[in-house]
C-alpha cells in the first residue's frame, strides 16, 4: 500500500497529492509518469509526476477529474492509500541526457497549458537545480484554473502568465505570448517545450515552426493504459507509428500529426470507435510494446 501524506485541491476539479513511494522516488526523472490504482478493482490511471523527493521517499501527482475513477480518487484524504503505485514509466525528458555544460549555454522556453503546468514544473525545477534558467509561459482559461504559480515563480528564470478571459495577468492565448517574446522583444530561444491540451500544443507547434524554433511536446493527454497494451496513445510522428506511453511521452512537435491524433482520440471514446480503429490499424493498433 502507498500512503497518501498530503491531499489538497489546487483549483476547481484539480487535485494534488504527495504519496509515499520510496522506490519510485529514488528512480524518478522529469518527464516520467506513474500508474496508480486505488483498490483491487480500480482502474489503472496514468499520471505525470509533478515532483519527487528521493530523500523523503515521496512522489507528487496532480490530476484533474475527467471521469468516475478520478472523481473517486479526488475523495481520498491524507492517511488513505493507493493499492498500486507503479513507476517511473516512460522516457525521461531529453534535457536529462544532455551535458550540463551544453544545457547552460541554451535558452529554453517552456509553454504550459492548464494541468500541463504539473509536468512542466519538475523539468524547470531540475534545470534550476543544475544552474540552468528557463523562461516559462503558463496559460489557463481563467484565474481560478491556474495552478502551481508560486512554485513556478521560485524556479523559472522569467514567468509569464496569461488567461484566456483576461481575469489574471495578461489576456490571450500562450501563442500570443510567444509572438511577443520572440517577435516584439527579440528574445532568442534554442528550444521550446510545450505541454498541455492537444489543441494548444498543435497551435504552439504551428507557430514555432514558422519561427524556426525547435519544439518538443509531451503527449501525456492521450495516454490511457500506460503500458502500450490498449493502443490509445498510438500517434504518427514523422510518418512513423509511435506510442506515447513507451516511446515518449516526448516527441518532436513539428513531426507529430496532431489532427490525426485528436480525431483518433474522439473515436477511441466509444466501443464502436475502438473496434473501428482495431480493424483499420491492424497489427499497428498496439504494436509489440504491450506483448
Amino acid at each position: 500500500m502507498y500512503k497518501i501524506l498530503k491531499a489538497e485541491m489546487l483549483a476547481e476539479n484539480i487535485y494534488l497529492m504527495d504519496v509515499e513511494a520510496k522506490r519510485v522516488a529514488k528512480s524518478c526523472l522529469p518527464g516520467q509518469f506513474v500508474i496508480v490504482k486505488m483498490d483491487e478493482k480500480g482502474e489503472r490511471i496514468p499520471l505525470t509526476i509533478c515532483d519527487y523527493d528521493a530523500e523523503a521517499g515521496t512522489v507528487t501527482i496532480v490530476f484533474q477529474i475527467v471521469g468516475a475513477s478520478t472523481n473517486r480518487m479526488a475523495k481520498l484524504k491524507a492517511g488513505d492509500s493507493f493499492r498500486d503505485f507503479v513507476g517511473p514509466l516512460g522516457q525521461p525528458s531529453e534535457l536529462c541526457s544532455e551535458a550540463l555544460e551544453d544545457l547552460r549555454k541554451k535558452k529554453i522556453l517552456f509553454v504550459a497549458g492548464g494541468v500541463g503546468t504539473a509536468p512542466v514544473y519538475p523539468q524547470v525545477k531540475w534545470l534550476k537545480k543544475n544552474g540552468v534558467d528557463a523562461d516559462v509561459i503558463v496559460g489557463a482559461k481563467t484565474q481560478n484554473l491556474l495552478i502551481l504559480e508560486k512554485e513556478m515563480e521560485e524556479v523559472a528564470g522569467n514567468l509569464y502568465i496569461t488567461t484566456d478571459d483576461g481575469s489574471y495577468k495578461r489576456k490571450g492565448m500562450v501563442t500570443e505570448v510567444i509572438k511577443d517574446l520572440v517577435q516584439e522583444q527579440g528574445k532568442k530561444y534554442d528550444v521550446c517545450i510545450a505541454i498541455g491540451p492537444m489543441i494548444m500544443m498543435k497551435f504552439v507547434c504551428l507557430l514555432t515552426k514558422e519561427l524556426s524554433l525547435p519544439t518538443v511536446v509531451s503527449l501525456n493527454p492521450i495516454m490511457v493504459d500506460g503500458t502500450g497494451m490498449c493502443g490509445a496513445c498510438r500517434v504518427t510522428v514523422g510518418g512513423e507509428v509511435k506510442f506515447a506511453c513507451v516511446d515518449g511521452p516526448e516527441f518532436d512537435g513539428h513531426k507529430v500529426d496532431f489532427d490525426q491524433a485528436m480525431k483518433r482520440q474522439q473515436l477511441y471514446k466509444t466501443e464502436e470507435g475502438r473496434a473501428y480503429l482495431r480493424e483499420q490499424e491492424g497489427d499497428t493498433h498496439k504494436g509489440n510494446c504491450g506483448n
